[in-house]
């Protein structure tokens, strides 16, 4: 006698609720990480070429690549900008929450530094 092998109704549905979640998970969250990666790609573009430049002109400069970009979530006031050496460097720190359903939300905290070693959490 053989036994039969198989997925059954209750488990195709809940697999299919647990990979539902999943990508609606991920659909809201990637964007958000898209956010943060251009506003750390600007802040190391504008600390590369911020030689000479004065902490007013380093914050116009970093505003326009935000106005390009289209990204409000953090101005140009947001930034700490110090300079370590004859390095200028560029840091930044906000939060997102997320609103996932009913009264459920997700809060990242995302950092970032023209330095390199930053970090989305």
């Amino acid at each position: 006698m053989r036994k039969q092998r198989g997925l059954s109704l209750s488990g195709l549905l809940f697999w299919g609720v647990i990979i539902s979640l999943v990508a609606i998970l991920g659909m809201k969250v990637t964007p958000e990480y898209i956010t943060y990666f251009k506003i750390l790609k600007a802040t190391k573009a504008v600390a590369n070429d911020a030689g000479g430049k004065t902490v007013p002109e380093i914050r116009t400069a970093f505003g326009k690549y935000m106005e390009v970009e289209h990204v409000s979530e953090i101005t140009p006031a947001d930034l700490q900008i110090s300079k370590q050496g004859n390095a200028v460097m560029i840091d930044f720190s906000y939060d997102k929450q997320i609103h996932l359903f009913h009264n459920v939300s997700l809060l990242i905290e995302f950092e970032g530094s023209s330095a390199g070693n930053s970090s989305g959490e």
